[in-house]
């Protein structure tokens, strides 16, 4: 095990010379994020980067590391570098404060029950095209997130009002849950009282006037998401070109205050040349990978803030596959169903190296589901920590039948068939993807099972893992918990993101009950001790396995103020400022 420890640190130290090397040389290019899901969530406030008074006027040039897909709308969008374009340009109607609490936006509310939510919203607030926002924009959103030739996987975060169920299979012409009252007020009843009914409810509305005349089955491909996006926010789109920028202008009609920059421009700058493009002040803000943090930190026109995330990442089994049709997991693929198997293959990781490696200071061991920062995650003593053990790895593997039963150096299954793990990871222009995947496949075959490795195209690769793709088995993969910790969407067997496959009604009651005012009535502290025990349940259980927590890495030019983070993600762009 010593000449594997070596080999990984020496991955590291290869890739942080590459790194380096190929930031000198500025040579930009295009590359994807490392991890393409919804992870905008922080947890501490940070100081401006620049001193001084908000000035007016400049533009700040906005970095992402990772060509958006391009579908710029909250309803169809699936990557994070998306998300990052249309938090520039849109905003939802609720906002959330420091302790992630909902607090009113564009929309105010009042409720009894929490089953019936009254709405109000300010009025005047106009989108970027010059109509004015009113409560059927957001009917229109929650419709076509309902409807049933919508295929995004929104559909959970309307599936609790009153009558969406019916209005999906086509049985209504409308979701008898949503009354319209005025043009700033609507009723929205849900189909029980929940806990978080509302922070689990969609509150993006869609510009319903853009979207006149197209089908919801063809939205997503429409010039409304993808070359004319508009919003309410503070910038708006001018100019988009597929995959290397986005530029953006003040929006003089801004609903909630003054914006204190003329212009934002978006710019894909690839992995290897972000040292290079900061170093030089090509670009003043963007997020950070791991490997480029130790390289970031001594530039002295620059400031690294970071700060604990919402988010983890793991390695998934494919348990089964999912009907989207019927909202069911309707077939148990047999090659991971072994628990010994899984928690032998986790026994076999040895997670602290691989963090320290290829994450460089930026994160920690994760041992479930949910992230330590969350105020419901379980603590470590109350759940097995699967320390590195390669000899209790190989023992589990020998009870469980799986063998070396021809002398190859390599386990047959209990049928002494040959076993081959096939373990899948994004490729990307991040040259730490490949190298930090093979060290788990080293790590597996140290204890005898046999691994092949395959990157896949990152845009390709979640539909891949969406669709159940045949040749998807295991997988690299990571997720981001929303303000409300309800993890529903991505583990509940009827969730097109749950996926593993991962079916269990023990798992799915407690996620129930944790929402259910009847059993925990509004007592945060007895949900909890629900969410406790369910990740007790999926730390033994293990469908998959859980790797690392990350901090949010952001680089700032020290030209740049007024950005804060704090645990409900950024403040708004409005906000930012330029000192030259």
């Amino acid at each position: 095990m010593k000449k594997n420890k070596s080999l990984l640190w020496l991955f590291a130290l290869i890739l942080v010379l590459s790194a380096f090397l190929a930031a000198c040389g500025g040579d930009d290019g295009d590359t994807t994020s490392e991890d393409p899901t919804d992870t905008e969530e922080t947890d501490t406030d940070t100081e401006d980067a620049a001193e001084g008074e908000p000035q007016t006027g400049g533009t700040l040039v906005y970095g992402i590391d990772a060509p958006p897909e391009g579908l710029f709308s909250s309803a169809f969008y699936g990557i994070a570098t998306d998300f990052e374009v249309i938090d520039l340009f849109d905003e939802a109607l609720i906002s959330y404060n420091e302790n992630l609490e909902p607090e009113p936006n564009v929309a105010s509310w009042e409720t009894e029950d929490n089953k019936v939510f009254n709405f109000t919203f300010e009025e005047g607030v106009m989108w970027h095209n010059g109509e004015e926002l009113t409560v059927n924009d957001w009917v229109f959103a929650l419709e076509t997130l309902a409807d049933p030739d919508y295929e995004g996987p929104r559909y959970a975060n309307v599936q609790t009002i009153e009558g969406a169920e019916a209005y999906r299979a086509g049985e209504a012409d409308s979701i008898s849950g949503i009354e319209v009252v005025s043009d700033y007020e609507i009723t929205i009843t849900f189909d029980k009282a929940r806990v978080n009914n509302l922070t689990n409810l969609w509150a993006y509305p869609l510009p319903e006037a853009a979207f006149e005349g197209i089908e919801v089955a063809d939205m997503a491909s429409s010039d409304p998401v993808i070359s004319t996006p508009i919003g309410i926010g503070p910038f708006k789109v001018d100019s988009i070109v597929a995959g290397e920028s986005v530029e953006f202008s003040k929006n003089e009609d801004y609903w909630n205050g003054d914006v204190n920059l003329d212009k934002i421009v978006v710019r894909v700058i690839d992995n290897s040349s972000v040292v290079g493009a900061l170093q030089n002040g090509d670009v003043d803000m963007i997020s950070l990978q791991p490997v480029s943090g130790p390289e970031v930190e001594p530039l002295e026109n620059v400031e690294i803030t970071t700060y604990p995330g919402l988010s983890y990442y793991y390695v998934g089994f494919k348990l089964g596959k999912f009907d989207s049709e019927s909202q069911e997991i309707v077939e148990e693929l047999p090659k991971y169903q072994d628990k010994e198997l899984r928690q032998a293959m986790m026994y076999a990781l040895n997670r602290q190296e691989w963090v320290d490696a290829f994450f460089f200071g930026y994160a920690n061991v994760v041992n479930a589901p949910v992230p330590s920062s969350h105020w419901n995650a379980a603590d470590n003593s109350e759940l097995n920590t699967y320390e590195y053990d390669p000899e209790k790895a190989m023992e589990m593997l020998d009870a469980a039948g799986y063998v070396d039963t021809n002398d190859d150096g390599f386990r047959e299954d209990p049928n002494g068939d040959e076993f081959v793990v096939k373990f899948s990871h994004y490729a990307t222009g991040n040259p730490t993807f490949e190298s930090r995947a093979q060290a788990i496949t080293q790590y597996w075959e140290a204890v005898g099972l046999k691994t092949e490795l395959e990157m896949v195209e990152v845009n390709l690769y979640y539909e891949m893992i969406e669709k159940d793709d045949a040749s998807i088995e295991t997988f690299f993969g990571g997720w981001g918990t929303g303000t409300d910790p309800d993890p529903t969407a991505t583990w509940k067997s009827d969730q097109l993101w749950n996926y593993t496959r991962y079916n269990n009604p023990e798992s799915d009651q407690l996620l129930d009950d944790a929402l259910d005012i009847e059993v925990v009535g509004t007592d945060q502290e007895a949900r909890k001790e629900l969410y406790v025990e369910w990740q007790k349940l999926l730390n033994e259980e293990v469908p998959m396995l859980y790797i690392a927590e990350l901090e949010e890495i952001v680089a700032l030019n020290n030209r740049v103020g007024g950005v804060e983070y704090d645990v409900s993600g950024q403040n708004s762009p409005a906000q930012w400022f330029v000192t030259e």
